[in-house]
């Protein structure tokens, strides 16, 4: 085999890398879908040759293949975003790609957005839609309180699912009601429709009337529940996971039946569905054994979820609309008065639509709003240190690149601190004392572009921390004093059971890795490495999630304070015309 370029491409399976080959002989152009069967590949499939080239998209790897010498080129930003054992995207259903949570979790910072300003801005649709795959849920405000709209709500990200309740029910107090929740009796936490194959994903709840005394809203987070489950009582889990349950309807015009067990996994044990309802649970048939093994599991469930702590209580108001994952949270209502004015409709979808139409906003969407926040606020000082926030941010870009982090790394460092000046607490207040939110006001500005690869470890950047000065003697006093500042307003170090807790989160390690880069980069008796790569860094790790971007993060090198420019450039400074960033001023 000739000599292989600089990019390690013999690391690829050649099947796999063949079977990815992008040009257009073997994927459409226009839908990218794969035009020949794996089957017509040679079986004896080798590299030939293996050189560097460099393409419009930037630098790549083209290989002729032997016996059949077709050619392939490769950008090196896919071949860094998908090289094997790197960071698996899985599957976008089960546990381990949620933000799991507690009722008090979610205190000031419930998923929600008004009406009309979640149809007239994308980056808000985009963020509020991503809330239902992170969270569980979304709460919108201000919907027209007339019949039919939750149809409307539906459509705006995806297809209304017909069942034989209709397109749209009334979820209102029957005089003949074929379901429980057409009364007015108390519902406790639970799954719509489980006895349908497959269950709805989506449903969609909106208030047109609510005067009744009584008739609040629960949440639960099926998947947290189940973790806690699987952590008290890891054999009641096991039987659950494994234990097919009859859920069953029958009416005048309907029989349904779907056997499944309560908790739902992937072949690697990750949970994927939460299937609790008490009321449409048929006769079990199994060996009196398993049985008895399966109420002991089911009773234990059942309390785990009446616990307080883990509800959500919601009032909804007339022009509400809650639009939840019914596969992943369980809703419950309170009990009211028979003679109470409370209407809501209800509708299902699916949250492969919703993931559809989010996945198009962000692709839709460019990073320019990011530049304009580092041409700006980004431009002012950073907590009182020598360099601006934007500066503060490509410094601790820079050292995550000179680290060798891999793409989704050196974005969550680059733009880790986004949230300062993204409608967070400002840096005066915080010097102030006033404990802040930066890391999840930022997180969620930069789920309209990047997956949680990136907001991850940006959401979890402040417990980093308090974790680190937990773990690690001596890391607390090496910190600036602006950053010793911050720890204190923040809580301090955390507990022992904390320290476990923290480390069991995703992106947790990778959290930690951010932490070190921003705190390295606050520290001004260490080098500056240079930002020259930086530019690329946003553009390649965008291109790398699968996004696009018109235009990279901006070169900027770290000037003395004197020199800097201000938000507004002043006279020495003129504007690049491609890019509209300020040249550096002249010394």
């Amino acid at each position: 085999m000739p000599a292989l370029p600089t990019f390690p491409i013999d690391d690829f399976p050649v099947m796999w890398l063949r079977d990815n080959c992008p040009c257009a002989d073997c994927r459409d152009p226009r839908s990218g879908q794969k035009l020949f069967q794996i089957s017509a590949l040679p079986a004896a499939l080798r590299l030939d040759t293996v050189t560097d080239t460099d393409e419009a998209e930037g630098p790549a790897v083209e290989v002729i293949w032997a016996p059949d010498g077709h050619r392939s080129t490769y950008p090196l930003t896919w071949l860094e975003a998908n090289r094997p054992g790197g960071p698996a995207t899985g599957d976008r259903r089960t546990d381990d790609r949620k933000e799991l949570w507690k009722a008090d979790d979610l205190t000031g910072r419930l998923p929600q957005a008004g009406w009309d300003e979640y149809l007239g801005e994308p980056g808000v649709r985009a963020r509020i839609l991503d809330s239902v795959l992170r969270l569980g849920f979304m709460l919108l405000s201000g919907v027209p309180e007339r019949e039919g709209q939750v149809l409307d709500v539906a459509e705006t990200f995806g297809y209304v699912r017909e069942t034989n309740y209709g397109k749209l029910f009334d979820v209102r107090v029957e005089p003949d009601p074929n379901n429980l929740a057409f009364t007015s009796a108390r519902i406790t936490p639970h799954t719509d429709n489980p006895y349908r194959d497959p269950v709805p994903t989506i449903q969609l709840l909106h208030c047109l009337v609510n005067d009744a005394d009584g008739g609040d809203s629960g949440l639960v987070d099926g998947f947290a529940a189940a973790a806690l489950l699987r952590e008290e009582d890891p054999e009641a889990f096991d039987v659950l996971t494994r234990t097919p349950v009859p859920f069953v309807f029958r009416d005048a015009g309907t029989e349904l039946r779907a056997d499944r067990p309560l908790i739902g996994t992937d072949p690697l044990g990750r949970v994927r569905e939460v299937r609790f309802n008490n009321r449409s649970i048929g006769t079990l048939r199994l060996p009196a054994a398993e049985v008895e093994a399966f109420y002991a599991a089911y009773r234990t469930f059942a309390e785990l979820l009446l616990r307080p702590e883990l509800q959500l209580d919601l009032r909804l108001s007339p022009g509400d609309c809650l639009v939840f994952d019914n596969t992943r949270l369980l809703h419950a209502r309170t009990a009211f008065a028979q003679d109470g004015a409370r209407h809501l409709q209800g509708c299902y979808a699916d949250l492969d639509g919703l993931a559809s139409t989010l996945a198009v906003l962000r692709r839709a969407d460019t990073l320019e709003p990011l530049a304009q926040l580092f041409a700006g606020p980004g431009a002012a000082e950073y907590l009182g240190e020598s360099v601006s926030m934007a500066e503060h941010m490509l410094q601790a870009g820079a050292r995550a690149e000179a680290d060798g982090a891999p793409p989704h790394l050196v974005a969550g460092a680059l733009l880790h601190d986004v949230g300062h000046f993204a409608g967070a607490v400002t840096g005066h207040e915080l010097m102030s004392g006033t404990d802040n939110r930066h890391s999840h006001s930022g997180a969620d500005l930069l789920a309209r572009w990047f997956g949680p690869a990136v907001t991850e470890p940006v959401r979890l950047h402040v417990a980093a921390k308090r974790y680190l000065c937990a773990v690690e003697p001596g890391y607390h006093s090496r910190l600036s004093e602006a950053s010793q500042y911050t720890l204190r307003v923040q809580g301090g170090v955390m507990s022992p059971a904390q320290v476990a807790q923290f480390a069991a989160l995703p992106g947790a390690a990778d959290a930690v890795a951010v932490r070190r880069w921003d705190d390295e980069a606050k520290d001004p008796d260490a080098p500056t490495p240079p930002v020259r790569a930086l530019p690329s860094v946003a553009h390649r790790t965008a291109a790398g999630l699968g996004q696009r971007s018109r235009r990279p993060v901006p070169r900027r090198v770290t000037q003395p304070a004197a020199r800097r420019c201000r938000p507004v450039p002043c006279g020495g400074c003129a504007a690049d015309p491609r890019s509209r960033w300020p040249r550096s001023c002249a010394p």
